[in-house]
């Protein structure tokens, strides 16, 4: 069983309107040290059809890339259209609080095509999958972040699993599998769709005709999947079938794709909310707890207490800004400081060789983090 979290089911206490928004809405800043670039590829996959609708020969994907950049100045990125702003708050019912366009006036700190910066094979890659019909604008702030600290960051929209997407000809398609009936095969068959996606993502970034001008710098030794929800839980699918992926993380996603016996070896972070994944507390942390089972390499289980499933995302986060109540117990801000915190660790530590003792145990300086299970 899973549970499907919308924007209209987050709105729980408005009164009347929302609190004013900034007229400058924003993310928060990167905390490394280096200038974010990004840039946006479309993809087409000639080698299979799209699972959703056979009829189309080709499985389309746009991505974005987000990665250390020679400089700081210049236009940003804009976060997302306004057809795209619109059907994703017409998706949570909030179009009559908000204006339509409201999500494509958010700022980002990442510089437009601006050139890569760092030593050939040096960059590790870190490919990142959103929720169920949310689009990756939705993990900007993690990507920036991470790419501030060093990474090359590919997050991937998965075609017609999110309720909008826009391609470079002007098209836009919707979520044909939102009005599908989920039951556990579909989940299944979303993960494992969702693996292929990454796959081809990676040959694309890795092979002998990369579709980026940076990709010369990507460490091929050092690449790592991880997503939100369902893209956090597709990463399993995704290391078992890829060779080329050396490690996984799930954030607050229900894994429902068993692992096969013999067991998965790579190092998998779960992080998810206390309230959800708690062990023993229900069907939610019951996929989680076969999950871990079945991994035989180094593995840690974090639950941040007072987290909704939008708290991990930029979802959260500019609701908050916009004084919509979506029953958190913990401020958007703080959960993202701890997601962008642990998962870097997480990443320092298996792509860099970095210790990092924030992951052996309760940290004082994170006391909603709280560990129920280790490795």
């Amino acid at each position: 069983m899973r549970v499907i979290v919308t924007l209209t089911a987050l709105t729980l206490a408005l009164s009347a309107t929302p609190a004013a928004a900034d007229p400058a809405l924003r993310l928060p800043a990167p905390t490394g040290g280096q200038p974010v670039g990004t840039t946006t590829l479309y993809l087409k996959d000639t080698s299979r059809p799209d699972p959703w609708v056979p009829s189309v020969p080709y499985r389309e994907l746009m991505v974005s890339l987000y990665y250390p950049a020679a400089r700081s100045n210049g236009p940003t990125a804009r976060y997302m259209t306004p057809t795209e702003s619109r059907l994703l708050l017409e998706d949570g019912g909030l179009t009559d609080l908000l204006p339509p366009d409201l999500l494509s006036t958010v700022r980002t700190s990442a510089v437009r095509d601006a050139r890569p910066a760092g030593r050939p094979g040096g960059l590790p890659l870190v490919v990142l999958s959103p929720g169920h019909s949310k689009p990756r604008a939705t993990l900007t702030s993690l990507a920036e972040d991470l790419a501030s600290h060093g990474h090359v960051v590919a997050v991937v929209d998965h075609t017609y699993e999110n309720v909008a997407q826009t391609f470079p000809d002007g098209r836009v398609t919707t979520c044909l599998t939102c009005e599908m009936a989920k039951d556990e095969t579909v989940w299944i068959e979303l993960g494992r769709g969702r693996a292929a996606d990454v796959s081809f993502v990676l040959d694309r970034l890795t092979g002998p005709r990369p579709a980026w001008r940076g990709a010369r710098l990507v460490d091929r030794s050092r690449i790592v999947m991880g997503g939100h929800s369902v893209g956090g839980a597709s990463s399993i699918p995704a290391l078992l079938a890829d060779p080329r992926l050396t490690a996984g993380f799930d954030i607050d996603g229900s894994t429902d794709d068993v692992i096969p016996e013999g067991g998965l070896s790579k190092p998998f972070l779960f992080l998810g909310r206390a309230g959800q994944y708690t062990p023993g507390s229900g069907a939610p942390a019951a996929t989680w707890e076969r999950s871990w089972a079945g991994m035989t390499g180094w593995k840690r289980w974090l639950l941040v207490d007072g987290a909704e499933h939008v708290s991990f995302t930029d979802v959260g986060l500019l609701m908050d800004r916009l004084g919509l109540d979506y029953g958190a117990g913990i401020a958007a801000g703080r959960a993202q400081t701890i997601t962008r915190t642990y998962v870097r660790a997480f990443l320092d530590r298996h792509l860099r060789g970095d210790p990092r003792p924030l992951l052996d145990g309760p940290s004082p300086r994170y006391p909603e983090v709280t560990f129920p299970t280790n490795g």
